[in-house]
């Protein structure tokens, strides 16, 4: 792997900036796998940083604002950067790939020192990552993975392994099935399509379900990781169970947005989220630790979110000539409901 490094005045600066903290989720440590989000800034100078050293550039390509883990994601991102002292220019891309392949072009234009973005969808990234590395910038994923065949066009990849998020929640669910000897339908509110934690939660919950014969996936559909479409495909999943006379009994939602969108729909419908239908998620936000104490939520898998002091610290040592591991994976944790009362305080996002 190409290493980018800079003298002088970079070198000095990264001698002073080496104080990062680490993830919020507790560290981090290197892994292989496939695995999922990005950030927000302004340009700011750390009371650290003496007068005259040049500051590291960071241009930054988030997804969008579809969710309160992304908000967290970009408010952890913005934080580390002032921290760090790094100038971040930062472009929303509304959930659309054309508008952060645009944006990353504009950063290679502007010659920034690094690249970071958490990619729309997996596919579609060869030409401008090469265009990236073609200009001597290097590029760091953060919270989702890119699938191209050169693996060189990016340094590292940050973030939780989605797969495993998946099997930890197939892993609850077998272990709450193991005494029942009845059909368990569940229906799954996937995240857009194409992303990576769509793909890789998908993967990881089925790959542990099919050890129970009576877990099955009646119906499937993207909810874009957004709590109105969560809703919005939850009313058809319940008018379809009822009019086929086919009862559902777990929602698995590939993040906390749509299944308190789901639990909505489920309470207008006339039943109880968390004891008519058992109500699996992925994230780990505030508002839904909220519902699993109002037992609304049976689980949450934990997908953190602060991934800013990691992705700073990257970033200075890339600059530095310093080689990184290619995947650093966050530590998570699963919360079951009677865990919510006590974890709720310990929410940051």
């Amino acid at each position: 792997m190409k290493q980018f490094a800079k003298t002088g005045a970079v070198l000095m600066m990264s001698a002073v900036l080496m104080l990062t903290a680490a993830c919020g989720g507790g560290g981090s440590k290197p892994a292989a796998g496939d695995a999922k989000s990005g950030a927000a800034a302004e340009t700011n100078t750390s009371t650290a940083q003496k007068d005259g050293d040049k500051k590291i550039t960071m241009g930054f390509a988030q997804v969008g604002a579809e969710s309160g883990w992304r908000t967290a994601n970009t408010k952890s991102i913005q934080e580390a950067a002032k921290e760090a002292g790094v100038e971040l220019k930062f472009s929303d891309a509304q959930q659309k790939q054309e508008n952060q392949i645009k944006a990353i072009r504009s950063y290679i234009a502007q010659k920034v020192d690094v690249i970071a973005f958490s990619p729309v969808v997996e596919s579609g990234w060869e030409t401008v990552l090469k265009e990236a590395k073609d200009a001597g910038i290097p590029v760091i994923l953060t919270d989702r993975a890119v699938d191209v065949k050169d693996t060189s066009l990016y340094v590292s990849f940050i973030g939780s392994d989605f797969v495993e998020e998946g099997r930890k929640a197939g892993k609850w669910l077998v272990d709450k099935a193991k005494d029942t000897k009845e059909p368990m339908n569940i229906v799954e509110l996937q995240g857009t399509t194409g992303s990576a934690p769509a793909i890789d939660r998908k993967q990881g919950f089925e790959e542990v379900i099919k050890e129970n014969a009576n877990l099955k996936i009646v119906k499937s559909q993207t909810g874009d990781f957004t709590r109105t479409k969560g809703k919005e495909v939850m009313e058809a999943f319940l008018k379809s169970s009822k009019s086929e006379n086919k009862p559902i009994h777990v929602v698995y939602a590939h993040n906390d947005d749509m299944a308190l969108g789901a639990i909505q729909a489920i309470e207008e419908f006339g039943l109880k989220p968390g004891k008519d239908i058992l109500i699996i998620s992925v994230d780990g936000i505030k508002d839904a630790f909220v519902a699993m104490k109002d037992g609304k939520i049976n689980v949450v898998v934990e997908c953190n979110p602060l991934l800013g002091p990691q992705l700073m610290q990257a970033a200075k040592d890339v600059v530095a000539g310093k080689s990184l591991p290619k995947r650093i994976v966050t530590k998570e944790g699963v919360f079951p409901q009677e865990t919510a009362e006590k974890e709720l305080p310990n929410r940051k996002y």
